[in-house]
């Protein structure tokens, strides 16, 4: 696998582009990431994460109705890397039965703008720019974060089931069901203030565990809003045992193990190398693979 993410043009200089290496080698896989893809007017236009995030609307789905905001992880970078991956993936599994490579080619525009599909549509179609709700959702109420008497609290109603148990059971205010402000969900959310009002005050004479556990007692999903740090802290992580003891030049520290569990195996949490640690061991690959060839 070959696997490249040059500055538009270096590699077709270097020689190292897809048609001149499976010229030579047609069970090669090749891998191409660029920001914009290999045509078009963006072709040479630099791209970092936030850029893209701009470019696809992400931004501007994000935020408080004042204020458009970034996400608070490099997205693009992410998608299109998962992006790349699933695919060399896909094209190892097809070369095992028909021993031929592939030619990919994986654009930043195109992978976050997959994951962006529900508000472009949404805005496209719907004749409605995006909304901008900060941490509550935009066409669901309620779902967001309440004040309870120490903290917050996240809930999410996602029927109306639930609805008339959370007005029975948590809020013990079952006349709330049929009132018109809140009958359906469409009414909830074109009454969302009105609507967190009388859940914040409800909450406001308990703490975020209790009124979790009222939640969570009626069947109603909830979440606590945690920092990063305190994540790492998370109880049902310590409790799953996710976490291994890593080296890494600063130090030993934990660090969260892969996603997919395979059973009877364990994932190799092997140290985080130093810059350049490695140098001398790939020269030394590559340069036995060159004299064996010449």
């Amino acid at each position: 696998v070959f696997l490249q993410n040059l500055a538009p043009g270096a590699v077709d200089r270097l020689g190292l582009d897809a048609g001149t290496l499976r010229a030579e080698r047609p069970e090669l896989i090749h891998c191409s990431i660029s920001g914009y893809g290999p045509e078009g007017p963006y072709r040479t236009k630099k791209a970092y994460d936030l850029l893209v995030q701009c470019e696809t609307g992400l931004v501007m789905s994000t935020g408080t109705p004042e204020t458009p905001a970034k996400a608070g992880i490099s997205i693009a970078d992410i998608a299109t890397g998962m992006y790349a991956h699933s695919g060399i993936l896909t094209a190892l599994y097809d070369r095992e039965r028909t021993g031929e490579g592939a030619s990919l080619h994986v654009a930043m525009i195109d992978s976050l703008g997959e994951w962006m599909s529900q508000p472009a549509y949404f805005s496209r179609y719907g004749q409605e720019p995006p909304r901008r709700t900060a941490a509550a959702h935009p066409s669901i109420s309620p779902y967001g974060p309440y004040r309870t008497g120490d903290d917050r609290i996240f809930l999410s109603v996602q029927s109306e089931r639930e609805w008339t148990v959370l007005c029975r059971d948590v809020l013990g205010q079952e006349a709330l069901v049929e009132d018109p402000r809140f009958r359906s969900n469409d009414d909830r959310v074109g009454n969302d203030g009105e609507l967190t009002a009388i859940l914040e005050e409800t909450f406001s004479g308990l703490t975020a565990d209790e009124v979790g556990d009222l939640l969570e007692r009626a069947g109603i999903a909830n979440a606590r809003l945690r920092t990063p740090e305190q994540f790492t802290r998370h109880p049902q992580l310590a409790a799953r045992n996710r976490w291994r003891a890593v080296e890494t030049p600063a130090g030993p520290l934990e660090a969260l193990l892969p996603p997919v569990e395979v059973a009877g195996r364990e994932p190799v949490m092997g140290p985080v190398p130093a810059l350049g640690a490695h140098n001398e061991s790939i020269r030394a690959e590559f340069g036995a693979r060159q004299e064996v060839r010449t």
